[in-house]
């Protein structure tokens, strides 16, 4: 069974759809350093299903001249084969981008959803967000996160961030785009284009609901470390252990 089948699997028609219909907003709000603040409250975006994507690839034209048209994240159903950028020196390098949550309850439980380990989280039981799965090579498609707003008085705060789990550090090649699609309203998108030599992990957005209010907050904070170190910077307090993915196929 996929993870797309155990996602769906209790569900109709009507629900399945809700998450994959294009979005219906007009437009979308980019959240910046000057505006990185946006209530999903106000909004009236606190239903429903919310979806938080991760679009990724590399970018050659830094390299070999090629322009970076091909397979933009702007065209999430391009067609592209996973392509290889020439790092400095001689060296050919490939990045795996890998999108995660932290998540703490208002009952105190605390967790993490990610690629690594198969930790891919439910989405109608504690901690109601579920990861699509893990895409290795910057597909059109990427990585989903999928939050059931319907509990949101249950929900506290969610961490989304973004690791590289493999390849040459280099967030400012990759073009990644996190965008976030409220039940309601625009969508939300922020860029991961900052140079930051040598990083590893970017906390992206944070959730915060303090029970009259639920907001969505751009971070972009880098660090050169990983979930432990993005842990330590949030107080979330989870013990974390060497991780590692399956064999590539």
């Amino acid at each position: 069974m996929t993870v797309r089948d155990k996602l769906f699997g209790n569900w109709g028609r009507g629900a399945a759809w809700q998450f994959d219909a294009p979005h219906g907003g007009s437009g979308a709000v980019e959240l910046t350093k000057r505006r990185p603040v946006y209530s999903l409250t106000k909004n009236g975006a606190v239903s429903g299903n919310m979806r938080v994507n991760l679009s990724w690839q590399m970018r050659t034209s830094d390299f070999d001249g090629r322009g970076p048209g091909r397979g933009s994240v702007r065209h999430p159903f391009r067609k592209f084969t996973p392509e290889v950028v020439q790092a400095q020196g001689t060296a050919m390098v490939t990045v795996d981008l890998d999108l995660a949550c932290m998540y703490e309850l208002w009952d105190g439980s605390k967790g993490v959803v990610q690629p690594l380990g198969n930790i891919l989280g439910t989405i109608n039981a504690p901690p109601y967000v579920q990861l699509s799965g893990d895409d290795r090579f910057g597909s059109g498609a990427g990585e989903t996160l999928y939050i059931n707003m319907d509990h949101r008085d249950e929900i506290k705060r969610l961490l989304v961030f973004v690791y590289i789990y493999d390849g040459t550090p280099a967030f400012d090649r990759t073009q990644a785009t996190v965008t976030l699609y409220p039940g309601n309203g625009p969508r939300l998108e922020v860029a991961l284009h900052e140079r930051a030599p040598e990083a590893r992990s970017c906390a992206v957005l944070l959730i915060e609901n303090d029970k009259k209010e639920i907001v969505v907050r751009r971070e972009m904070r880098y660090v050169y470390g990983f979930q432990s170190e993005l842990d330590r910077l949030y107080g979330w307090g989870l013990q974390w252990g060497r991780g590692y993915k399956s064999s590539k196929v």
